[in-house]
């Protein structure tokens, strides 16, 4: 099984006479799996790196970037959003065999984000300068706040169009190449961001030293660093889909057809998940304004906290990028028992794997928030909710991966209504109900309730099968 690549062994399965045993299945899903895990873990990496360097830089700057870090992930938010339905038809296309209408569909995708996340990137811009102040923040983090929010946002049609370029490469069944390169775009970042956040500085070992140059930019240097990587990262993604994927390279015979009728369906099944990003990325907003008032230690322990916690929940989404792949190409194929099966399979495997992870944090929270900021107030408060949280991991891994599958099979309403009722109808209101009793605390705790909920909603979605429809 090692000797084929992934696209190869989805592509026999889906297209066999017979049904492939279930051993068959599970071997499968964990090697399309693994490198998309192995590349969130990479990027969780990052973010503690990333995280810890500005740590360094004392309490003020860790809060400006988290003051505005939810309001950063609304705008890409939307942009992925755009992607999902042109990824989804991509996997189903290729799923059907059919390359010469997949080919049109990716020139057409680039078309549609690129228009998307330069109208998103000129509305960041616009909002750069008041955004911290409507935030809730104080004088001493609203600067770096804001140019860390302008540095970014300037940069989204990069971002945007990455993370479609690595999409449509998981979509053709490579999920391989793609975390392999998303992995070295964190090794890039850690690498910039050290040369661009501090002044340069002597490092001596064995009796010689060395002069490592540094920019000393701090907040701007870690938000350069990043885009730095993701524009390198961008340029190989594009490589590779454009010039080295058999079923999606160029073709200088083909010509460009727009085609209407795609960009709606793919509209229809990306505008559930831009309001479900939006609305939930709002909900993130508000939910710091409930934080902002409790002082910069919390503000600066929510951001770091988050920031840990996705040791757990990054690798949820890896296999949900590969449940996406395998029930879309299902689809496609018109196996709706394969569809199924792969459904069951990966969520049951992202469940073990955020539940082992949610044990892990639980035992490692103070050596987790230790690693990100040299504040004491900070570590302490911050493993005290990690704590609470690691209960909430194994349905918010059902959730997160039964939400990737079913966005294979193009049934993206229902999960984000399910997404919007637990935000804004469990997690808000609690929020604001046991902050008033229990300060920061019982905003974790709110959080907690509200993951083990969407779970078992997600569950039962994925158990009632009307999801199916679409085949």
């Amino acid at each position: 099984m090692e000797k084929k690549d992934s696209g190869r062994l989805l592509f026999e399965i889906l297209h066999s006479d017979t049904r492939p045993p279930v051993f068959e299945q599970i071997k499968l899903v964990f090697f399309m799996s693994v490198p998309a895990i192995m590349a969130q873990i990479a990027s969780v990496c990052m973010q503690y790196i990333d995280a810890s360097m500005v740590g360094q830089l004392g309490a003020d700057d860790s809060a400006s970037i988290g003051l505005v870090s939810s309001s950063i992930w609304l705008l890409c938010s939307i942009g992925m959003a755009v992607n999902v339905g042109f990824t989804v038809l991509m996997a189903q296309k290729i799923g059907a065999r059919k390359y010469v209408s997949a080919r049109n569909l990716l020139k057409l995708a680039f078309l549609v984000c690129l228009a998307a996340s330069l109208l998103l990137a000129g509305a960041g811009i616009l909002v750069s300068d008041i955004l911290p102040v409507w935030l809730g923040g104080n004088s001493e983090i609203n600067r770096g706040a804001s140019e860390y929010f302008l540095i970014f946002t300037s940069a989204l049609p990069v971002l945007i169009l990455n993370a479609l370029s690595s999409g449509m490469l998981q979509s053709s069944g490579n999920m391989k190449l793609p975390s392999l390169l998303n992995m070295l775009m964190c090794l890039l970042d850690v690498v910039f961001n050290y040369l661009l956040i501090f002044p340069s500085r002597e490092i001596s070992f064995g009796g010689f030293s060395l002069v490592i140059p540094g920019c000393d930019l701090g907040i701007r240097g870690a938000a350069l660093g990043t885009v730095a990587a993701e524009t390198v990262t961008f340029a190989l993604m594009l490589f590779f889909l454009l010039f080295r994927t058999p079923q999606l390279q160029l073709h200088r015979e083909e010509k460009f057809i727009f085609s209407s009728r795609l960009v709606r369906r793919a509209f229809l099944i990306s505008l559930p998940v831009g309001f479900d990003h939006i609305a939930m990325c709002l909900a993130m907003v508000v939910s710091m304004m409930i934080v902002a008032p409790l002082g910069t230690v919390p503000i600066a322990t929510h951001s770091f906290a988050i920031t840990a916690e996705s040791f757990c929940y990054m690798a949820g989404y890896g296999i949900a990028a590969a449940a996406t792949t395998m029930v879309g190409q299902s689809i496609g194929a018109r196996r709706a028992d394969l569809a199924v099966s792969f459904a069951w399979l990966v969520t049951g495997l992202g469940v073990s794997i955020m539940t082992a992870a949610g044990i892990l944090m639980f035992i490692f929270a103070p050596l987790m928030m230790g690693l990100l900021s040299p504040v004491a107030e900070i570590r302490n408060l911050g493993a005290e909710v990690l704590r609470i949280e690691a209960f909430a991991e194994p349905l918010f891994g059902a959730s997160i991966v039964a939400a990737g599958a079913l966005r294979g099979a193009g049934d993206t309403f229902f999960p984000s209504l399910i997404n919007f009722i637990s935000m804004w109808f469990v997690r808000i209101p609690l929020s604001l109900l046991l902050a008033t009793y229990y300060g920061f605390y019982g905003i974790w705790v709110a959080m907690c309730i509200e993951l083990c909920i969407r779970g078992l909603l997600f569950l039962y979605r994925l158990k009632r099968g009307k999801w199916l429809k679409n085949i």
